[in-house]
């Protein structure tokens, strides 16, 4: 069987399950879907949808692109001086992470 057209999808009216109110589930959202191989009808509205991305930090649900997340800090020392520093991510194991100092430094040799 071939790839479903967007003929073959037609807008749907949702319910969101936060605030109540209709939305529409588009007939190429649902195409985007299929294509994904989501099972699962949106449940939230796009309003409620950036809230909840907005307060959960949407961290574990893949992609990041377009939406701010809550800023995570890790403490832990720098891998060239030693020095106690934060880091915004979470360290991986094996690779260096680097203070501020260290890190400018290394931009700026690299770029010399």
């Amino acid at each position: 069987m071939g790839a479903p057209l967007l003929m073959e999808y037609q807008d749907k009216v949702l319910k969101c399950i936060d605030c109540g109110t209709d939305f529409v589930f588009t007939a190429g959202e649902q195409l985007f879907f299929h294509d994904k191989s989501f099972k699962n009808e949106p449940k939230r509205c796009k309003n409620c949808k950036g809230k909840r991305v907005a307060v959960l930090g949407a961290t574990s649900h893949g992609s990041s692109r377009g939406h701010s997340y809550a800023k995570t800090e890790t403490r832990t020392n720098c891998s060239q001086c030693g020095k106690e520093t934060t880091v915004p991510f979470r360290p991986t194991q094996g690779r260096p992470v680097l203070c501020r100092e260290c890190f400018q430094h290394g931009r700026q040799v690299a770029s010399a």
